[in-house]
């Protein structure tokens, strides 16, 4: 067998694996658009796979003409979006200066961050910290425990290590602060990891409910994974049901907990394709030890 046929087959095999490994990814997806556009008979008498079956928007219009669902997402962008750029200020802030080999107990500050990637109070000593700070029921709550990422951080500092020193010397020759120097230098050349950092700190905003589920208990405060979550437990079908002056026939629960699942997901998976030409330079240059 010729070299040339050998690699043909290769070819044909990856892409043959790739193709079903990403339908196999898809396939509950599709699941869930499909229940959502179907109708009560289609999904009680168990007829829907992946596509959808006497297609209705029903489930679609309940959810987005409910107040608090619509009021979760603006809340949940907004804070998504302030999570993200204070968490990228501080992860910055705290990356530049441990790039630096002469700052005096560097190492002792590694150590600690590396440490507590394996090791972690736990959630009853969180909680306590989070209550004697006075931070129940506030936004802070979700926003300042995980406002640095141990992972990321690392991320960051290995791929700043990676910059040519040359280039930080030479301004600083010329006069440069070392803030000017990361503004103007540093920060310009790692736009690739501080997109694809971005784009770990927003995901990981966006799908957290854990920790609301835990300090946040005023219902205005509540982010829309959290709403989803509840509806899967089934406390809040009748709420999206019992619209006033709604005439529509009464849905199933599955229909509107799908329905909601893609009224949850879409808007993070809109951002995946404005940073995903920064997302595979950036976490395998960041990756690279300096």
């Amino acid at each position: 067998m010729s070299e040339r046929t050998s690699n043909r087959i290769f070819d044909i095999v990856n892409i043959t694996l790739v193709t079903l490994f990403v339908l196999f990814c898809l396939a509950p997806f599709l699941h869930i658009i499909a229940v959502s556009l179907s109708s009560n008979r289609a999904i009680t008498s168990g007829e829907v796979t992946l596509f959808p079956i006497e297609v209705n928007w029903d489930a679609y219009i309940q959810v987005f003409s409910n107040d608090s669902m619509i009021h979760s997402l603006i809340f949940t962008i907004i804070l998504t979006v302030a999570t993200t750029v204070l968490c990228m200020l501080f992860t910055i802030a705290a990356a530049y200066p441990l790039t630096k080999k002469n700052l005096k107990g560097r190492k002792i500050f590694m150590y600690l961050i590396v440490v507590t990637m394996f090791f972690s109070g736990g959630i009853i000593p969180e909680y306590l910290l989070i209550r004697d700070l006075k931070m129940i029921d506030s936004v802070w709550a979700l926003i300042l425990p995980g406002l640095v990422s141990p992972f990321n951080l690392i991320i960051l500092i290995s791929f700043f290590n990676n910059i040519p020193p040359s280039l930080e010397e030479s301004a600083e020759i010329d006069g440069s602060s070392h803030f000017h120097t990361l503004m103007r230098i540093v920060l310009p050349l790692s736009m690739p990891v501080m997109a694809t950092l971005a784009l770990f700190y927003a995901v990981g905003r966006w799908n957290g409910f854990q920790d609301s589920l835990m300090y946040i208990n005023s219902p205005e405060l509540y982010p829309l994974q959290l709403k989803l979550f509840q509806m899967v437990q089934n406390n809040m079908v009748s709420e999206l049901t019992q619209l006033e002056g709604s005439n529509r026939t009464a849905l199933t629960p599955e229909s509107l907990k799908a329905a909601t699942v893609i009224f949850a997901t879409v808007p993070i998976l809109v951002v995946y394709p404005w940073l995903q030409k920064y997302f595979v330079s950036g976490v395998m240059l960041g990756a690279v030890k300096g």
